[in-house]
């Protein structure tokens, strides 16, 4: 009777990588392009440049990753908690036995998701300072150079330029910028601060900077509300102006900026005076300036005349004075006088004293006592090395009492080891180490026996090999 085959024994068998790799083939082919809407959660950016996060909705979680090639390209950055709309394919993981999402685009889904991250954003910076009113610097009056960052293409630098014109002509630099799209937040962060590091290749540095963008949606003007532009804005250490969109359009580095301008031609309003205005101000100015000069002039010179009136005539003023420098002249002509004899009295004396037979005897007095004085220095300097000479020989003597040399003298030895260190007792030497013994003639090497201790019996080597260091026991 024949055994019946089992049913699934023509069943092909899979390797465990081959039925993954299988699978891989199915999910990607049934999925090559999808849009999967749902709330960002569990977000991770690895240290590798990738980012994973999970997509989830009411029911149901899909993991999700996004390369870190696709990552510098995002409009949207992921966050979580964010309800998004992820572009991508749909694959596996054979690793961990997982589909994914590989996300190659994220979009907001919705305005509101919009608004309410860029509610929390402007949370988080205003939290840092970044918006506080102190940062806030005052615009100059009249500067030399203006900066313009915004598109080289667009009408907004033609209204800033032909409005500056209008106003009062100054030099503009222009850093040209893509003011929408990928590249448009880290372009316009860069001009800032490349503003910033001017002066360079000869160009002067900006003394205002006005960033400037047309009218949009609020997608259109999603570069002014990145992280980067508003902190560049923050950190500038040139005053900026924001002019972007209209009025009713507000963005976050209206916050951060210290004007903000409701237009682009307002922006350049607010950057130059009106020079015509400036100089009939100056001529308003020179005019009152005279007026009040003569009307001063006017007045002083009436002051001038009321006191010449009060003031007495010149001979009385001076006829006090007068007298008292002819006293005083009498008076110094009579001190004169009587110093000129006080001195003529002194150098009469002086001249006495300087007689030769005087300084005669004052040189041969000096010359007795200098010789005096010499005969008492020698006999005071030899009683002094006597006694240095006996307090020496008798410290001598203390000492050589108190030297161990004299010990050693005595038929004793100072013991010290190889690195010469002091060995006071046997336990501390070593069988085999190399010592040095010090005797009160000189010192000898020897090394140690066994244990440090000299053996039972003595051996005397008949013959002593010539060149062999001898045994201390």
């Amino acid at each position: 009777m024949s055994q019946s085959k089992s049913p699934t024994a023509n069943l092909p068998e899979f390797s465990v990588t081959e039925i993954s790799s299988a699978l891989k083939r199915t999910v990607e082919d049934a999925f090559p392009y999808v849009r999967v809407r749902g709330e960002v959660s569990g977000l991770k950016a690895h240290s590798s440049g990738h980012v994973y996060f999970d997509l989830k909705d009411e029911k149901s979680v899909i993991n999700a990753v996004i390369w870190k090639g696709s990552v510098r390209q995002l409009k949207v950055k992921p966050q979580s908690g964010l309800e998004v709309v992820c572009t991508g394919k749909i694959s596996t993981y054979g690793g961990s036995s997982r589909y994914q999402l590989i996300v190659e685009q994220v979009e907001l889904a919705g305005l509101g998701a919009l608004m309410a991250m860029l509610e929390e954003r402007k949370k988080m910076l205003a939290a840092e300072g970044l918006f506080a009113a102190e940062r806030k610097k005052r615009l100059p009056y009249l500067p030399e150079v203006v900066g313009v960052i915004t598109s080289p293409t667009g009408a907004v630098i033609r209204d800033i330029m032909h409005r500056l014109q209008d106003r009062f002509p100054r030099r503009v630099l222009l850093w040209p910028v893509a003011v929408q799209g990928e590249k448009a937040a880290a372009e316009v962060a860069a001009a800032v601060r490349g503003f910033n590091v001017f002066p360079r290749d000869g160009l002067p540095r900006p003394d205002v900077l006005i960033v400037a963008r047309g009218g949009g949606s609020i997608e259109d003007l999603m570069a002014f509300n990145e992280e980067a532009v508003v902190r560049a804005v923050a950190e500038s250490g040139i005053p900026v102006i924001s002019a972007v969109g209209h009025e009713t359009d507000t963005t976050l580095i209206d916050f951060a900026s210290d004007v903000r301008a409701p237009t682009p031609t307002a922006a350049a309003e607010m950057a130059v005076p009106v020079r015509a205005e400036l100089l009939a101000q100056n001529i308003d100015f020179e005019r009152r300036l005279l007026r009040c000069f003569s009307v001063g002039m006017e007045r002083r010179k009436d002051t001038l005349r009321h006191l010449s009136r009060a003031l007495p005539r010149a001979d009385q003023l001076f006829a006090q004075p007068r007298q008292r420098f002819d006293v005083a002249a009498e008076r110094l002509s009579n001190a004169l006088r009587r110093n000129l004899e006080a001195h003529r009295r002194h150098f009469i004396q002086a001249a006495t004293l300087l007689r030769p037979q005087g300084l005669t005897n004052r040189l041969a007095q000096g010359n007795e006592r200098l010789v005096v004085l010499s005969q008492r220095m020698g006999r005071a300097h030899k009683n002094r090395l006597g006694e240095a000479a006996r307090k020496l020989e008798s410290l001598t003597r203390i000492l050589d009492s108190v030297s161990y040399r004299a010990v050693l003298a005595r038929g004793f030895a100072l013991v010290r080891g190889e690195d010469g260190s002091l060995k006071r007792q046997s336990a501390q030497i070593a069988s085999g180490e190399a010592l040095s013994l010090t005797f009160s003639d000189g010192s000898v090497s020897v090394v140690a026996g066994e244990g440090g201790k000299p053996p039972a019996k003595p051996r005397v080597s008949a013959k002593k090999s010539p060149g062999k260091q001898g045994d201390l026991f």
